[in-house]
């Protein structure tokens, strides 16, 4: 049991609102950006990556969101359309905002950075007005990141998605997806981050981004037990709590705690590994299964996609993710 319920009669099983932007990822590894002499193109962008891998996983997703009206917008409606996610509230924006990139470098496993331009970018021109309560009310679950509440109109249209979930008991997951490149303040960040997250039911994220949300409070030892606490007086029913590559720890309402699986993995670059485990994770739970399973799901999934290039391309299939548990469990991938 994982204390979730997710509505049978919906014709959706997650619409995802936020971030759609070009990935950039490098092909000259082990070496620095100024030095990197070409790239190659994904579709990017954490609220993207999660829709991706769970329609992978054969879940129907939708997205609510906008692109530029340029290529590279349309570069993405059609990688999600060909990914059998559903478009239809994703629109195309006519104010002349550009797509968002980020250059990912690779100078070896454990030491990776990516630079964002994300001034004037479609994304963050969603407007309360393009959130359809009839479209979130016909999906089990909704869920929200971070990056979309940075700037308005676009952090108005996640509030009014969230009242819409709420008002229609749709389950909301948030993916805190904390970056750093179009906030003001930290103050600014935790007072929107906490607002929303009193209104999630699953609140994932790092432990650093979870310390970001207190910086009002007084939990100087970043404890994790005392921050999963806090958000059970609200919505939330489930909370996890990211390590890297020490792993992860889920809490629940009712008082449980679970420590995550970690497995092996012959680690190319270290981004993609949080949206995947979100994929693998909200599949378990949207199956019924347990905690600990659906975590296990989440790490599998997680350490496929950072032995990968890319983080969308390389979202893993049901079948993927069932091989690699099974081969880590049976000794045939030791590789660290």
């Amino acid at each position: 049991m994982n204390h979730l319920t997710f509505h049978p009669n919906k014709k959706m099983d997650m619409i995802a609102l936020g971030r759609l932007c070009i990935d950039l990822n490098a092909n000259e590894i082990n070496r620095p950006m100024e030095e990197t002499m070409t790239f190659t193109k994904y579709v990017g962008g954490s609220p993207a990556n999660i829709a991706i891998g769970l329609a992978r996983l054969g879940r129907k997703t939708g997205f609510i969101g906008r692109v530029a009206d340029d290529p590279m917008g349309r570069f993405i409606v059609n990688y999600l359309e060909k990914n059998q996610i559903d478009t239809s509230n994703v629109i195309t924006d006519q104010s002349g905002a550009v797509t968002g990139l980020a250059f990912t470098e690779i100078k070896s496993p454990t030491d990776c950075s990516i630079l964002m331009y994300r001034d004037n970018v479609a994304d963050l021109k969603l407007e309360p007005k393009d959130v359809s309560e009839e479209y979130i009310k016909n999906s089990k679950s909704l869920l929200i990141s971070g990056t979309a509440l940075a700037k308005s109109p676009s952090r108005e249209a996640v509030f009014l998605a969230l009242d819409y979930a709420r008002k229609h008991e749709v389950i909301v997951f948030f993916d805190l997806d904390y970056r750093p490149y179009t906030w003001t303040s930290p103050e600014e960040t935790a007072i929107y981050y906490n607002l929303a997250a009193e209104k999630c039911d699953v609140i994932i994220g790092t432990r650093d981004e979870f310390d970001l949300m207190e910086c009002f409070e007084n939990n100087v030892a970043h404890d994790d037990d005392v921050t999963a606490k806090k958000w059970f007086k609200y919505h939330a029913k489930i909370v996890v709590i990211k390590h890297g590559k020490e792993g992860s720890i889920a809490y629940t309402k009712e008082g449980e705690r679970f420590e995550g699986t970690i497995f092996p993995a012959k680690v190319l670059k270290t981004f993609g590994a949080g949206d995947s485990y979100a994929a693998g994770f909200i599949y378990g739970l949207m199956n019924g299964w347990e905690i600990p399973r659906s975590m296990e799901y989440g790490a599998a999934a997680a350490s496929i996609v950072i032995s990968s290039h890319s983080s969308s391309d390389a979202m893993p299939t049901v079948e993927q993710i069932e091989s690699y548990i099974h081969k880590c469990k049976n000794g045939e991938i030791v590789t660290a």
